[in-house]
């Protein structure tokens, strides 16, 4: 399956539908839960003060939900306008803001105790035209610059994303310290294909005393996920004798594929039934 950034902008991917049913999953529910209560323990700010966060790509809230939690006052910008619809049905406590992160923000000087990102940054190394602003270097380092002085000294700003390469990495990396942010990436569970988690950990002031954390050990979960993935596939063997994986086809399986044709708009999808993945007897 293709990476959401790379099917459409994301104001158009969050339409209305999609926008919901993000925030109705109980898996996103999850994992946006987890890599929030991360980002926050990278951001180590001080226990038991009051903090001012700004949540960069904040979309439904869900994010924001952990953030009240934590007993933090936070600010959401989000480019998708379906996604803050969302986000004030729920009635989350932030203020929200539609805003196109690549194009800088407007806040005033030091607003900020610190900020977080959920799954954002990657969007913005993708030019939806030909037009030198555009262009991923060019939102860039509006981005990071805009963030910087909307950050206070000292204080931290911490992002998840999911880069394709590592040249993202350094792309983004070099801008941000060219921004005037020291700091850097924070990998955890390095070993793991689908545990790991790439962090961007950014520090303002400090005077260079700041070090960056380390990542978390990734054995135990690979090796979790190693039994997920066998339960997942079945073993066999090929004429030669040499193992390989094949997929489980089951009707679950179907309907899933039937759902992602459906949604990329092709037209010859077969109709669901109680027949749709039964078995069938071989014919000799």
């Amino acid at each position: 399956m293709s990476r959401p950034e790379l099917q459409a902008p994301p104001e158009i991917y969050y339409g209305d539908i999609e926008a919901k049913k993000y925030t109705k999953n109980t898996r996103n529910q999850q994992i946006q839960a987890d890599m929030t209560y991360r980002a926050l323990e990278l951001l180590n700010l001080p226990p038991d003060e009051p903090a001012f966060l700004l949540d960069i790509g904040c979309g439904s809230g869900l994010s924001g939900e952990i953030l009240d939690e934590e007993g933090y006052i936070w600010t959401g910008v989000d480019i998708a306008p379906s996604m803050l619809e969302v986000a004030l049905e729920r009635e989350v406590e932030g203020d929200l803001f539609l805003q196109d992160i690549g194009q800088g923000f407007g806040f005033r000087p030091g607003s900020f105790d610190g900020a977080i990102s959920i799954s954002v940054l990657q969007w913005l190394l993708n030019a939806e035209t030909s037009h030198p602003t555009s262009s991923p270097p060019h939102r860039l380092n509006r981005f990071f610059t805009t963030l910087h002085s909307a950050l206070k000294n000292p204080s931290r700003a911490v992002f998840q994303f999911y880069p394709s390469s590592d040249d993202q990495i350094q792309l983004i990396t070099s801008i941000a310290q060219k921004a005037g942010f020291g700091g850097g990436i924070v990998v955890d569970y390095p070993n793991s294909n689908k545990a790991r988690k790439v962090f961007l950990c950014l520090f303002v002031g400090g005077g260079g005393q700041q070090q960056v954390p380390k990542g978390l050990d990734g054995e135990e979960v690979e090796e979790n996920n190693r039994v997920r993935f066998e339960k997942r596939r079945e073993r066999t063997k090929d004429k030669n004798g040499k193992r390989r994986s094949v997929k489980v086809i089951d009707r679950d399986w179907i309907l899933k594929k039937k759902e992602l044709y459906r949604k990329r708009g092709k037209e010859s999808v077969p109709r669901d039934s109680k027949f749709t993945g039964r078995k069938r007897r071989a014919v000799f």
